[in-house]
């Protein structure tokens, strides 16, 4: 049986990842500081609770051997980068280094890296691939391209082979377990439309309305957590089979509009409540779209839901006990 080390596993990309794992079989052990994610989410099963760091994992592999590296943890708030890169640059990158060297020493020869497609900045085009440039514009995306290219030396010299997956918007809920996004600091769209449905915000802010969308509001590709959790069961499988250190995409290949999900989550939840329309964020593309053809090829990866299936099972889990518990204590 294969050991997977989980790092950031209690978080809610990785946790839906952990649970993909037990459920092929692998043997997993997360490790999580639980500054962003939940016990609840993944048990206490193989779970160490400690600040990542190379002295910190010497002591874990004194028990385990592990086969390859699951990597979620990171920090993630691209605007908060840019009032904080000190920050980010500590978390993202020089912790990053301790773990690459770890998995050198021991022999830890495949990694899967959660990345994000925050690296392309504002892209050239509207469907974005992976051969296209790339010129983040947070420091929040600057450290994921640079430890992409990091990666890619530490697998010429070293032999440490790897997956890139760029994220596109991670969204929805899992269908089988009370799993959902939960932050401390809410930056992402969907959850916040819906913490506004609860009451839990005074209304939801748009960001400009005068893009050159079909409602003037940003167009965005929105892939469900559970897809990406098997684009990183596909990711392992494809390294243990000799895959060679590549990055991919991940998305829907199709987009929607800031007032399209607010549309929408208020026609699920029969709530209408405030909008309000401020100016541009700087940076903001009008449309960004991923094209996953490569992971589709390579990987065999096809996303299987669409936006009606993310909405209904964020709504779900929004509505859910574990859901108002956490944010009481968030």
């Amino acid at each position: 049986m294969r050991t997977i080390l989980v790092l950031g596993g209690a978080g809610y990309i990785g946790s839906n990842v952990v649970w993909s794992l037990r459920d092929k079989g692998y043997n997993v052990v997360v490790v999580d500081d639980l500054s962003n994610g939940h016990l609840e989410f993944i048990g206490t099963e193989s779970f160490f609770k400690f600040h990542i760091n190379k002295d910190n994992l010497e002591n874990l592999a004194k028990n385990y051997n592990f086969d390859a590296i699951c990597w979620f943890s990171a920090l993630i708030e691209a605007g908060e980068s840019m009032k904080n890169p000190g920050i980010f640059l500590q978390s993202n990158l020089s912790e990053n280094f301790e773990v690459l060297e770890f998995a050198k020493n021991h022999g830890i020869k495949h990694i899967v890296f959660a990345s994000s497609a925050g690296v392309y900045g504002i892209p050239d085009k509207q469907v974005v691939s992976e051969t296209d440039r790339t010129d983040p514009i947070s420091v929040y995306g600057l450290t994921k391209l640079t430890f992409e290219k990091v990666l890619s030396f530490y697998s010429s010299i070293y032999g440490i082979s790897s997956v890139s997956l760029r994220f596109f918007n991670a969204s929805g809920a899992s269908f089988t377990r009370n799993i959902g996004e939960a932050h401390k600091r809410e930056s992402h769209l969907i959850p916040i439309v819906f913490n506004a449905a609860l009451g839990l915000r005074d209304g939801v802010k748009v960001f400009g309305n005068d893009y050159k969308t079909i409602d003037g509001t940003c167009i965005r590709d929105y892939v469900h957590v559970e897809d990406l959790a098997n684009a990183f069961i596909l990711s392992l499988e494809y390294l243990f089979n000799g895959g060679e250190t590549n990055i991919f995409n991940l998305g829907n290949g199709e987009g929607f509009s800031v007032k399209q999900i607010i549309d929408k989550v208020k026609e699920v939840t029969k709530v209408d409540f405030k909008v309000e329309i401020t100016g541009r964020r700087a940076g903001d593309p009008d449309i960004e779209i991923a094209d996953y053809s490569k992971a589709q090829k390579i990987l065999k990866w096809n996303p299987k839901y669409k936006l009606d299936d993310i909405i209904s099972s964020a709504w779900k889990w929004h509505k859910s006990d574990t859901y108002a518990s956490l944010m009481r204590s968030v």
